[in-house]
């Protein structure tokens, strides 16, 4: 078949599909990663295909998307922990192109797990990458993948989708104030309805409903994206419903005793202090993030 011209052969055999390996770009042949991958994709079974991803590390077999491929099928197994432990283990054999991934999957994986203050730690590193120009390489938008789809990340919807993660897991730890300063910043670069709805949820765990109020105000105007969004939609009538209970049942206002780790902000200070000046201004996003330390003094 010549190529370019299927379309016009494609009846004879419409009713099969194409190899597996052909859909989901592998080499064909039976080395031991590929053999990994029937036993997932085709046989769907996990736990043998664990066993064989080892076996393609091992071998030194495509150890970067061995690794990654294992560590997704442990997470699917509930074998988190176990996928934290290889990741560590194997992470320093495999290309330097790969780590920033391999960090990605370790996030999630401490998400998974509750591993709250790793999942921080190393999201801020993400972020201290970016200002010192290693992750981007120095340019201004990157090639992500997602659900095989490729498409162009700046670095202001990288750092937003960032700080995003992180305000998330200071809600988890409790720490509203930190969460608040995070999603404010990350709404200021990149605003999108998800993150104002955090911000919302931020402000009323401090008590702070008017405040709250005018934050989902935003979404509902339509004024963000992802507002038409129908998750958006659900999300923001629940706010509403809850903010109603709260306001129509003040409580008698309490200090709720949060305060923002100084770590968190000492990090930041390390953070800009160390930075090079030439790179701030060939990254002037980076100005901006972290001009807070009057306001969290308070």
């Amino acid at each position: 078949m010549n190529p370019g011209k299927g379309e016009k052969h494609h009846h004879h055999n419409n009713h099969q599909e194409p190899p597996y390996h052909v859909i989901h770009k592998l080499p064909p042949g039976d080395s031991p990663y590929v053999k990994a991958k029937h036993v997932q994709l085709v046989q769907k079974d996990p736990e043998a295909a664990i066993v064989l991803f080892w076996k393609a590390m091992n071998a030194g077999d495509k150890v970067d998307s061995a690794l990654k491929d294992m560590a997704v099928v442990m997470k699917q197994q509930d074998r988190a922990e176990e996928a934290i432990e290889a990741v560590k283990s194997f992470r320093h054999r495999c290309s330097k192109q790969a780590q920033e991934s391999l960090d990605n999957v370790l996030i999630d994986l401490y998400k998974k797990c509750g591993r709250i203050e790793e999942q921080i730690e190393l999201l801020k590193q993400k972020l201290r990458m970016i200002y010192e120009g290693e992750a981007f390489n120095g340019k201004l938008t990157k090639t992500a993948r997602s659900h095989g789809r490729k498409f162009q990340v700046t670095i202001r919807q990288e750092v937003s989708r960032i700080l995003g993660n992180l305000g998330w897991a200071y809600m988890q730890l409790g720490n509203y104030l930190a969460a608040e300063v995070v999603y404010q910043k990350a709404q200021s670069i990149d605003p999108d309805a998800n993150k104002a709805c955090n911000l919302c949820l931020c402000l009323m765990k401090q008590r702070r409903y008017a405040e709250a109020h005018s934050v989902l105000d935003d979404v509902l105007k339509g004024k963000l994206s992802r507002s038409d969004d129908p998750k958006s939609k659900n999300r923001v009538k629940e706010l509403l419903h809850e903010l109603e209970t709260c306001q129509s049942t003040l409580l008698p206002s309490k200090s709720v005793g949060l305060s923002l780790e100084d770590a968190f902000v000492e990090g930041l200070d390390h953070l800009m202090n160390q930075c090079n000046p030439y790179r701030s201004r060939r990254l002037p996003i980076f100005e901006e993030i972290y001009p807070h330390r009057d306001q969290l003094a308070c």
